[in-house]
């Protein structure tokens, strides 16, 4: 399968942001894509580095603008494309949801973020409710996705649900970056765990991953940080960990990456972990602590 990598800078023209998105899409159609993945809440700037009750009026219902703007564009390209939008589900109750368009613009499924970070500069918790779907794959037209959503992309128990509910591919639109007082060390290190962890992801279940990021600077409203410099290095791996693309850490890209969606057979017959799992002695794994 010919997956689309849309690696992209976001400025705080919303209508700019999904022109330019709609125009990386069709570049990867152009390719031979056959799914696209766009980076987690790309419609607008990363609001989340502050607490604003103002920043509500970026979300959107679904069914809405976004939904039918997408959809549009999904038909146009004949591709499966995966979006990620701050949904409104009622007045006082809002979601970070994955929603996922098949070939013919219809709207195969969604995904709403089920761990949601609360830390400086990503105050995600004050904007979002948990999702309340579950790790349930989506099924289109070019196999089942494994969508999930940035912070959901560090536990391992999300992508082995996934991966038992049939999931054949692992994918996350993300949205992370460095804070300016990091060290280059602690910057290596960080961005080191966040791809070492997915490609993890892709071993322990014999499944492609796919991890899309936003890139460049955004600056902190408050002025209470020096804001984030988001990394980039979008990547996709294989089912054993390896790279079939790393993106840079300081330009937009909209590339396409063969991924042998056959081979995951292949390597789960060789590392069969799933039949060797001892899920008799797993209960502990429901509980926050075990002492």
């Amino acid at each position: 399968m010919k997956v689309g990598v849309i690696q992209e800078q976001i400025t705080s023209d919303i209508e700019a942001n999904k022109q330019l998105l709609a125009k990386r899409i069709e570049e990867c159609a152009q390719q031979g894509a056959e799914l696209v993945v766009l980076q987690e809440l790309h419609n607008t700037p990363y609001f989340c580095q502050v607490e604003d009750v103002n920043n509500f009026d970026l979300a959107e219902p679904i069914p809405g603008p976004s939904i039918d703007f997408y959809s549009a564009v999904a038909k146009r390209c004949g591709v499966v494309l995966v979006t990620s939008l701050f949904e409104k589900r009622a007045i006082g109750l809002y979601h970070n949801t994955a929603v996922v368009f098949d070939k013919d613009g219809s709207v195969a499924g969604k995904y709403r973020k089920m761990h949601i970070p609360d830390d400086p500069a990503y105050y995600e918790k004050f904007y979002f409710t948990p999702g309340d779907i579950g790790f349930e794959p989506i099924d289109t037209s070019v196999g089942r996705l494994g969508v999930m959503v940035c912070w959901d992309q560090w536990y391992p128990e999300a992508a082995r649900l996934m991966a038992l509910s049939g999931a054949e591919i692992l994918i996350y639109p993300t949205a992370i970056g460095w804070e300016s007082s990091d060290t280059q060390e602690e910057k290596k290190r960080q961005h080191g765990a966040w791809e070492t962890v997915q490609r993890g992801h892709a071993v322990a279940n014999g499944l492609p991953v796919v991890a899309v990021n936003r890139v460049g600077y955004e600056a902190d409203p408050s002025g209470v940080t020096g804001g984030i410099l988001f990394w980039g290095g979008s990547f996709v791996a294989g089912p054993q960990g390896e790279l079939l693309y790393k993106a840079p850490h300081d330009r937009a890209v909209a590339n396409v990456v063969d991924v042998d969606m056959k081979r995951s057979e292949d390597v789960r017959r060789i590392w069969p972990f799933l039949r060797d799992r001892r899920i008799e002695n797993y209960a502990g794994i429901t509980k926050r602590f075990l002492n």
